[in-house]
């Protein structure tokens, strides 16, 4: 009944794609201050825990049982309910026992609203953030994962989203920019990245978790699997030295930190086309990926927005970028399950995935705005200055993540020694 290589491999993408989540914390721990390691990296960390119990709950339930053409589906397979160690996996074909499709889709719940915390680094309580998680997932993430995988309105519509350029990153990057301008600027300045190895490290996680991702959407291991193994990879190795080369010649400096950053954008960017489309838009996608979310960055720099981590820039604005490419180059010769673009003469399908993608950036900013002006009117979303001045792993965590006193007093040593 079930297909073991297909059930083994979706496995292995699971877990890829869950290793994803502590690679974001470390991607993030890296770019911000030394005083707030701990406190970026738990709003990462805690999602895997939160996230899990509610897609288990009601989450898995609300994106994947009934509500066919609609919004949100219903809570038929809450808590498991009918889902057995027999129940086939009723999306895609490759013949997988529904609880292995369950944990796939879990591991996309746990890291899309990890994704935001990036933007409000170093100013959000963490009681306010926990009710914030659980909202912004019931209430955004949801709705969109059944609207385009759950058989709901954008599935219905023909829209497409491979892995997630609408329903992860389009959605975290808007509610990201929602977020940075409801809390405001910090008040206190940081010191940052305090460690760009560590962001190097998130990177490679990120990118090995990202294959998983991207090539594990299709569910079942066939060509269209190699194909966005290999578009995943082609679209960040094109975007990263696009990136560090506009840095280079605007900046005047190759930076570390623009090639790595590049290389996530490129990532986010092919997600929603990894299967839709051929190598060589891959590639071209990559170097519009590159390119289009270094300016916007720069741009947000300009208008001073205060996204620490510069989640709209590239998830926001990667992710939209990437809907919008698919629906000038998807090419069914490579997928007859997807569609043809407007370079192949579709143009309703160019229409539909732009109108999409400004409804969603509309709705998920809107929304997230709307949720973080009620949570505080209960709690206290923003940090105070004193907290900001002394860190908040120490302040809200009470813990630190390096010993100063310890790291001061070996370099008196070597000091005295020389």
């Amino acid at each position: 009944m079930f297909d073991t290589g297909n059930t083994a491999f979706m496995l292995i993408a699971s877990s890829l794609v869950m290793l994803m989540t502590p690679g974001l914390a470390f991607f993030y721990g890296g770019l911000v201050g030394r005083k707030n390691v701990l406190t970026i990296m738990i709003q990462s960390f805690v999602s895997m825990g939160v996230t899990t119990i509610v897609w288990w709950a009601y989450g898995y339930s609300l994106c994947f049982s009934g509500g066919e053409g609609g919004i949100i589906g219903n809570l038929d397979k809450a808590f498991l309910n009918g889902v057995t160690l027999n129940t086939v996996c009723p999306f895609g074909q490759g013949n997988i026992p529904e609880f292995v499709f369950m944990a796939y889709q879990m591991m996309f719940a746990i890291i899309t609203p990890a994704l935001i915390t990036g933007a409000f680094s170093n100013r959000v309580r963490f009681g306010p953030y926990l009710v914030f998680l659980i909202g912004w997932l019931t209430f955004v993430y949801f709705p969109f994962v059944h609207m385009v995988w759950g058989n709901g309105l954008l599935a219905k519509l023909g829209v497409l989203d491979f892995a997630g350029g609408i329903v992860v990153h389009n959605i975290a990057g808007m509610a990201a920019l929602a977020s940075v301008l409801y809390v405001g600027r910090r008040k206190v300045g940081d010191s940052v990245p305090h460690s760009i190895p560590l962001v190097a490290l998130g990177t490679g996680l990120l990118w090995f978790g990202w294959y998983g991702f991207n090539a594990g959407s299709q569910l079942r291991v066939d060509a269209v699997t190699g194909l966005a193994f290999l578009n995943t990879d082609i679209a960040a190795s094109f975007a990263g030295p696009t990136w560090l080369l506009l840095a280079w010649m605007i900046e005047k400096k190759p930076k570390f930190l623009g090639l790595l950053t590049g290389a996530v954008a490129g990532l986010a960017t092919i997600t929603p086309a990894a299967g839709y489309v051929t190598p060589t838009s891959a590639a071209l996608i990559g170097i519009a990926a590159g390119a289009v979310c270094y300016f916007a960055v720069s741009m947000k720099n300009k208008l001073g927005w205060d996204d620490a981590l510069d989640v709209w820039g590239v998830h926001g604005v990667g992710g939209a970028l990437g809907i919008i490419l698919l629906g000038i180059m998807a090419d069914k010769t490579v997928n007859a399950a997807g569609a043809d673009g407007l370079l192949n003469g579709n143009t309703s399908f160019f229409i539909a995935q732009i109108g999409t993608i400004v409804a969603s950036s509309i709705y998920a900013f809107a929304f997230t705005y709307f949720m973080l002006v009620v949570i505080n009117k209960f709690s206290r979303v923003r940090t105070t200055k004193d907290e900001e001045e002394l860190g908040l792993d120490a302040s809200l965590h009470g813990e630190t993540a390096y010993d100063e006193d310890q790291v001061l007093a070996h370099i008196r040593q070597r000091a005295q020694a020389l």
